[in-house]
């Protein structure tokens, strides 16, 4: 067994060694999922816009769970203490991204970093708005997550524009994608009820290797 590194949900288990087995973790009540690419913006005297991306594009998500028992609470609490705050980044995997193709695609080409199109094996099954990751063995360290903008014969658009290079037969991840993301706060709280039901929310972005 290996250590459990995605936030605790009810298809990623953790355990009391903080393993990837023994007990589900809790669903989320809701789950807002934010992109954020600052863009600057001026017009010249003649009133044309000039625009620009001016930093680094990362995925916002916040997320809030039903009242907890002691039970559900535990694991995920203790999961995230372990992390230390912001200092040690994790993995998240939303349930609405969850199985979105029966098959993974594969690269066709060798693309350059910041490009926003790919050709793929095949564009069945995929539509506008699916998460993906891209698994390349020539660098484990590409662990961007993007979102499909258009699929059209066998090219793959999506935003943002790729953080690294892509080489051909990389893996196109739509099965299992996950964020990989650190907490906002370095402050771990939490509210307990006169019911014993615990009330705990997570405000989380997005951190590339």
């Amino acid at each position: 067994m290996a250590i459990q590194n995605t936030l605790p949900d009810p298809l990623n288990l953790i355990n009391t060694a903080g393993e990837d087995s023994g007990s589900a973790g809790p669903g989320f009540a809701s789950v807002k999922l934010s992109s954020n690419q600052p863009i600057m913006r001026d017009r010249t005297r003649s009133g044309r816009l000039v625009s620009r991306a001016v930093t680094y594009h990362k995925w916002e998500i916040d997320i809030t769970y039903n009242p907890l028992t002691k039970e559900e609470f535990t694991p995920v609490f203790s999961f995230l203490l372990e992390k230390q705050g912001s200092l040690k980044p994790f993995y998240l995997e939303l349930p609405q991204y969850r199985n979105q193709t029966s098959l993974n695609k594969t690269s066709l080409e060798n693309k350059n970093a910041g490009a926003t199109s790919l050709q793929i094996n095949s564009i069945s099954g995929i539509a506008p708005g699916m998460l993906f990751n891209i698994v390349d063995l020539t660098d484990s360290t590409h662990t961007k997550s993007y979102m499909v903008t258009k699929a059209s014969g066998n090219t793959l658009s999506f935003i943002p524009g790729l953080q690294k290079d892509v080489s051909i037969t990389a893996t196109i991840n739509f099965k299992t994608p996950k964020i990989k993301v650190i907490q906002v706060s370095d402050t771990q709280e939490y509210a307990l009820g006169s019911n014993n039901l615990y009330s705990f929310s997570l405000k989380l972005e997005e951190a590339c290797s």
